[in-house]
Order: structure tokens, then C-alpha cells, then sequence
């Protein structure tokens, strides 16, 4: 994890590991699994909320195949609010989400069709190391984090996308 600052090791170090290796296919197993995700989900949020740096709201249709929710950014103190949506992948847990922030789309180029993210280089290799302990809050910690850290700013700097308030 040598591409992560000090703050995103230590809190990444803390979320739970995942012990149940199955996708959404695995109508045993599934459900086992998306309640380990919850519980990550949750330890994530609560480590965020006890250092003041709640970044995003998430929430899951009942399969668990669908998560959408909102993402925020501060730069400069003003706050930059973004739709964040993703679908499990049927390899899950081997593949990771792609997460999406569609009103991004075509703005940057850290970013494929639709508005997915770009993690390819420095977070999939990580997933892999890591499949199947990984899950959704590894992937919010560590891809979506650094990515809005680094894209953002010079989004905004560069007049690409601009305050909405």
C-alpha cells in the first residue's frame, strides 16, 4: 500500500476483513456475504464520522447488486456534492466495483465511459492481492478516496467543474 498517505493506511487498517467468498450469484452464500459487507460499511462510516471526515452516503438495493448514494469533497470550503452509484459485478468478490460518479463523465481523463473511475493502475492490483477479504468499504477507502483527493482539486482549479451554490 505504498501509494496511500498515512491517514488512509490507518483507517483502512481498521475496516474489517471480508471471510465469505461469494458473489451475487451465490444465493447461499450472498447473503452471508452482503452482511459482512454492511458491517464493514458501517466501521468505515463510524471511523469517518469519529474524525470528522464523513465523505458519502451509500445505500444498496435489496439484492445488494445496485449502491448509489452521494459523495462530497471540500476544496477551498466550499463543498462538492456528486452522484455515486456502482453494480456488483457477477465475478465478485475476484472483480472489483466500478464506481461511478456520472456527472463526471468525459471531464477527466482518470475516467472511462459513463463515468467510471479510473483504479486500474495503483487500487486492482491491490483488489486482487486481496479477493476475497476486500469489499465495498476497501473500495470507497481506497480507490473512490484517493481518486476524488487527486482529480478534484484540479477539476475545480482548472474551471472544469464549478461550485453549485
Amino acid at each position: 500500500m505504498g501509494d496511500w498517505d498515512a491517514g488512509t493506511k490507518s483507517t483502512v487498517q481498521k475496516i474489517p476483513l471480508l471471510k465469505t467468498k461469494a458473489g451475487p450469484r451465490d444465493k447461499e452464500e450472498w447473503p452471508k456475504r452482503l452482511k459482512e459487507e454492511y458491517a464493514a460499511l458501517i466501521k468505515y462510516v463510524q471511523l469517518n464520522k469519529g474524525s470528522d471526515q464523513d465523505w458519502f452516503t451509500i445505500s444498496s438495493n435489496k439484492e445488494g447488486t445496485h449502491w448509489s448514494g452521494k459523495c462530497w469533497y471540500i476544496h477551498n470550503l466550499l463543498k462538492y456534492e456528486f452522484d455515486l452509484q456502482f453494480d456488483i459485478p457477477v465475478t465478485y468478490p475476484q472483480t472489483s466495483p466500478e464506481i461511478e460518479l456520472p456527472e463526471l463523465d468525459g471531464k477527466t481523463s482518470k475516467m472511462y465511459r459513463g463515468g467510471k473511475i479510473c483504479l486500474s493502475i495503483h487500487f486492482k492490483p491491490l483488489w486482487a492481492k486481496n479477493s476475497p477479504h476486500f469489499g465495498v468499504a476497501h473500495a470507497l477507502c481506497l480507490g473512490l478516496g484517493p481518486w476524488m483527493a487527486a482529480e478534484i482539486p484540479h477539476l475545480i482549479d482548472t474551471g472544469i467543474i464549478t461550485h453549485k451554490g
